[in-house]
């Protein structure tokens, strides 16, 4: 199962619904990403660019997807941004691969 930081701002016409009638979302994030087979980690309210962000976890990058896609097209969100995160141990792992891969920056002339 992967880790995914969800970043999310509303619309004006949904903070005014919610300030009509409050309610807490977290259950709502929740059922959706189990739906997909996935869990909720966190869900949080801020300032900033963002009004709100949530740590999820999915089976994968495409289930994560199917349900992002679902809450984006209901019209609640002004924007949302969602990034992969990974283990230490994946990016070590990544560092790994990464050291054995020969970069040649653009323009130069590749290594004899």
């Amino acid at each position: 199962m992967a880790f995914y930081l969800m970043r999310f701002s509303y619309t004006p016409a949904t903070w005014s619904k919610l300030m009509q009638n409050p309610e807490d979302r977290r259950d709502a994030a929740r059922a959706y990403i189990e739906q997909v087979g996935g869990a909720l980690h966190g869900f949080w309210y801020g300032f900033g660019k963002y009004d709100g962000y949530a740590i999820l976890e999915a089976p994968d990058n495409v289930s994560l997807a199917g349900a992002v896609l679902a809450i984006t097209a209901g019209g609640a969100l002004a924007s949302v941004e969602t990034t992969v995160l990974m283990t230490v141990e994946e990016t070590l792992e990544a560092l790994a691969k990464g050291k054995g891969i020969g970069y040649r920056r653009p323009g130069e002339s590749p290594a004899t």
